[in-house]
């Protein structure tokens, strides 16, 4: 008897353990691997949008996060709006509901801590005045699809209304990100809220014991002090010499997605490499990529940034959800009396050492002789890339990392 038990406990451990690897290795559907596919797209028009606002210095997007977002405003939407949605998304010939399982389904997959190894808390609300109430089915939709929290709020109080969703943020992810706005000047609309802290779990950490402080040059002219951690290995690297720029590509744990870090060999304006930017270029640049020796010296920083979307989204084609006298959000609420009067999108990463062990086995060989040297000192922009979806968690760049002023440099 305890032989037959026995067996059956044998076989039941190893169809949980197969249904688990099953359940890991699931593959995306195909609307899914549609908007995938797509999030690139998506990455570098938003991207381009913001880097030609001046006032803005640092950049950090998640485009599949921006898709849900613009996915529930869908899903609140009627007359053009859905239909504005997906031509922002590429996905004309994707239907409303195979949209909004797709994006759930996209976001879940690559958020997933167990699978992708990294820490990616993702927060998402939905604010809206405090005379509007919001539809029970729409509430309903957007938590099932989108993970979206609901909150009416008096925005004409703005100090009391600015402290309540910076604590909101500042809680969601654990006091990692401190500030979503300064101020709320639109008190008559909706207001979609991504609240995220992104921490890079790396394939290989960098030595914690060589962490060191350095200068890190925002300019000709100003320079600041930054800790910057130090790691030499094999890795996948390109050195564009008609482009004068280096491509970095830096695995993550379980290796399911990876930092892509395109850098200008000199300190420069990023503005040319911004112009290049595109999904044939980076495939391009991907493809070129080749097992080679690199010392590696980035900034060990935080990067905490927030962008209010509303203007860049509306110039990519969502021009109905955001205009008063032409909306119809009436899904949400039940009446045409919301507007998308703002979409802050705040994150904040961490530029830490924690990752694997190291692999020692290369150390002492010929592999590491001669390692070319990536010294992130300047300004570079930066992607994070999912290897199994292809699609883009992130894409940001770095051009003024906190820190104390050092000196003028001549």
């Amino acid at each position: 008897m305890w032989v037959t038990n026995l067996a059956a406990l044998v076989l039941l451990a190893v169809s949980e353990s197969a249904a688990t690897a099953a359940s890991a290795e699931k593959v995306l559907s195909n609307h899914a691997t549609i908007l995938a596919n797509n999030s690139a797209n998506l990455a570098f028009s938003l991207y381009q949008n913001i880097a030609k606002d001046e006032t803005v210095e640092n950049i950090l997007i998640s485009p599949v996060v921006v898709a849900s977002s613009l996915g529930l405003v869908a899903l609140g939407g009627r007359a053009s709006t859905p239909i504005q949605v997906k031509n922002i998304l590429n996905a004309a010939g994707v239907k409303d509901e195979q949209l909004h399982s797709g994006l759930a389904e996209l976001l879940t997959n690559v958020s997933d801590p167990k699978t992708r190894n990294v820490t990616w808390k993702i927060s998402n609300r939905l604010y809206g005045p405090s005379s509007v109430t919001f539809e029970d089915d729409f509430v309903k939709s957007s938590k099932k699809h989108y993970n979206f929290d609901h909150s009416k709020i008096n925005f004409r109080d703005k100090k009391s209304a600015v402290n309540s969703i910076n604590e909101w943020a500042a809680k969601s992810t654990d006091g990692k990100l401190s500030e979503v706005t300064k101020d709320v000047e639109k008190t008559d609309g909706a207001m979609i809220i991504n609240a995220m802290f992104f921490k890079p779990h790396w394939d290989e950490q960098f030595h914690h014991k060589m962490v060191d402080n350095r200068g890190f040059m925002v300019s000709r002219s100003y320079t600041v002090s930054v800790q910057m951690m130090h790691r030499t290995g094999v890795l996948d690297f390109y050195d564009d010499k008609s482009n004068t720029l280096y491509i970095l590509s830096m695995p993550l744990a379980h290796k399911k997605s990876t930092v892509v870090f395109i850098m200008p060999y000199h300190l420069e304006s990023l503005e040319r490499l911004e112009k290049m930017l595109n999904k044939k270029q980076l495939d391009t640049w991907m493809g070129k990529l080749q097992k080679t020796a690199v010392a590696v010296s980035l900034p060990k920083v935080t990067m905490e940034v927030s962008h209010n979307l509303q203007k860049y989204l509306r110039e990519l084609g969502l021009t109905e959800a955001v205009d008063k006298s032409k909306t119809d959000l009436s899904k949400m609420s039940g009446k045409k009396d919301l507007y998308l009067a703002d979409v802050f999108h705040a994150s904040a990463i961490e530029w830490d050492t924690d990752g694997n062990e190291i692999d020692v086995s290369v150390f002492g060989t010929n592999k590491l002789k001669s390692p070319k040297l990536f010294y992130a000192d300047h300004p570079f922009i930066f992607l994070v890339k999912d290897q199994k979806t292809n699609s883009v968690l992130f894409i940001g760049r770095m051009v003024r990392p906190k820190g104390e002023k050092m000196r003028d440099e001549l």
